[in-house]
């Protein structure tokens, strides 16, 4: 069985948020007990599996190390990109998951269609919310709002960039906050000079991921939020640097289309392919 490692919201190996793809030869899935177990073997977050059905539809079921869940962003990048340097595959293609069908757009940088956005809540009192992240006698000029694109997350604004990659976290104090209000990450964002819309970190300890270095649907949720504010044009696209702070920069590029579509991707490295002995 093939295997490969490819890292998604990225051009350069050993940056982005790695994750496990099997092509399959066949129709036939591995046998249920087998996928965690392979996932487990490659020790990555996600390692998808993907049937090809005809030739632009695909079926994609995305397994932890422990069990399958309904759906990945980084892992879908992952695969549409791997599909594209291997198979050749380009353009509109169709994905089942577990969690629905989505449309995916396949080349050298992958745009995935992501659920519609809505703002949850509007956090009136902030100071336990900035108290979790080390910040004191700050007042954004953004709202700290829940949004969410099939999770709900926490957008936070901080003054710059240089205090988004020294922030004093309070990991216990940022899972009470996220537990309290149904959440499932603080998304913490500040704008800089430069080409990107926003320079992101993203942490959900409450679920054992102290910081993810790139996501998907939290990028597709602020895009919807500084929408809301408006901060951002209604449609166009947007890029968002993730990573920095733990060495792993990701670029996550957002699109917003006139019908107020969100679509969320980028391009993607592989690092390794190899063939898994299974007897």
């Amino acid at each position: 069985m093939k295997y490969y490692i490819v890292d998604a919201f990225t051009d350069q190996p050993f940056g982005g948020n790695p994750a496990g793809v099997v092509l399959l030869d066949g129709d036939v899935f591995p046998p249920e007990k087998l996928m965690p177990q392979i996932a487990a073997e490659l020790r990555y977050s996600e390692t998808a599996f993907v049937r090809r059905d005809s030739e632009k539809e695909f079926t994609v079921r995305y397994f932890t190390p422990k069990a399958e869940v309904d759906l990945c962003g980084h892992a879908t990048i992952a695969s549409f990109a791997l599909l594209h340097r291997e198979l050749g595959i380009s353009g509109r293609c169709l994905c089942h998951t577990k969690a629905g069908d989505i449309s995916v757009e396949a080349g050298p940088r992958v745009l995935m269609q992501m659920t519609p956005s809505e703002v949850l809540k509007t956090i009136e009192d902030t100071e336990e919310v900035y108290r979790a992240i080390g910040i004191c006698d700050y007042t954004p000029t953004l709202p700290v709002m829940i949004v969410s694109t099939g999770l709900p997350d926490f957008m936070i604004q901080v003054g710059d960039v240089e205090t988004l990659n020294r922030l004093p976290l309070d990991m216990s104090a940022i899972s009470a906050v996220t537990e309290k209000h149904n959440a499932v990450s603080f998304h913490v964002f500040a704008f800089g000079n430069d080409c990107h819309t926003a320079h992101v970190r993203d942490f959900g300890p409450l679920y054992g991921v102290p910081e993810e270095s790139a996501t998907g649907t939290a990028n597709a949720s602020l895009t919807h939020y500084l929408q809301q504010n408006g901060s951002i044009p209604l449609t166009g696209d947007l890029s968002f640097l993730q990573g920095e702070a733990m060495g792993r920069p990701s670029v996550v590029a957002t699109r917003v289309t006139a019908d107020g579509t969100i679509y969320v991707g980028g391009t993607a490295a592989v690092v390794a392919e190899g063939e898994m002995l299974l007897m």
